[in-house]
């Protein structure tokens, strides 16, 4: 997850910013659809639908694309999206998890196996990657929210797991089936979250040199570019100078 976010922001960058916006928010109304379908079209009844809100708020998404996206699903209009998460491993042993939401599961399977196949990598069996990660919820502040104790002592009230904080922001983590009651908690303390998402954690981290840490960026390009693909995560990191020349 760690590199994911890390390359992602830097792939981001280079890319062309308007076609990443539009491709973000696409991703972003299709799980705010499927939330509402699944279960109730409102957010304090609906968790899942909760935290699709949040994920979108936290990137800009305007209102008006929100309740769209809302009453495709109450209006029959959605798509029958299915969810299917992918395994794999890449370039320099990283493991990765895909999760998918797509209305043709041949064409997903076959797009994602090529992503993994031209970079090197191979999809696994179930389970062969997500032993390796925790499952739980994420929840990020910025820096402003308050100081590290403000932070830890809301985090703790609202029953979370574990805290990380430095000059860049807050990191709340708890349980998986906690994350909606997490959120609202801290949301009484410090306000409404950058974001709220269930997230892989790596348990430990594969360090990776120039050359593999390039095909893995690749790798993740090609994932992200996908418009059924949601979301990428990876156990993997570089260090400071391999850092410097990848944004150079």
């Amino acid at each position: 997850m760690a590199g994911h976010s890390q390359f992602k922001n830097i792939m981001h960058r280079k890319g062309k910013q308007d076609a990443v916006r539009s491709k973000m928010f696409g991703k972003l109304a299709k799980e705010i659809t499927v939330a509402a379908k699944m279960g109730l079209p409102d957010p304090n009844m609906n968790p899942r639908l909760r935290m699709a809100i949040l994920a979108a708020r936290a990137e800009n998404m305007p209102k008006d694309n929100i309740e769209r996206a809302i009453k495709k699903a109450t209006g029959g209009e959605a798509d029958a999206y299915e969810e299917i998460r992918y395994e794999g491993r890449g370039p320099g042993g990283v493991m990765l998890i895909v999760d998918a939401l797509t209305d043709n599961r041949n064409r997903t399977s076959a797009a994602v196996r090529s992503y993994f196949t031209k970079a090197g990598g191979e999809l696994g069996a179930s389970g062969s990657a997500t032993f390796l990660f925790d499952h739980i919820g994420e929840i990020t502040y910025p820096a402003a929210a308050g100081d590290a104790d403000t932070v830890m002592e809301a985090a703790i009230e609202a029953g979370a797991e574990d805290v990380t904080s430095d000059e860049n922001g807050h990191t709340i983590f708890c349980a998986f089936a906690d994350l909606s009651d997490v959120s609202k908690g801290l949301e009484a303390k410090l306000g409404a979250p950058a974001s709220a998402k269930i997230i892989w954690k790596p348990q430990n981290l594969v360090m990776l040199d120039e050359e593999k840490a390039q095909s893995v960026m690749k790798l993740l390009d090609n994932l992200d570019n996908d418009d059924d693909v949601q979301n990428v995560f990876s156990n993997f990191e570089v260090s400071d100078e391999v850092m410097a020349k990848l944004t150079a």
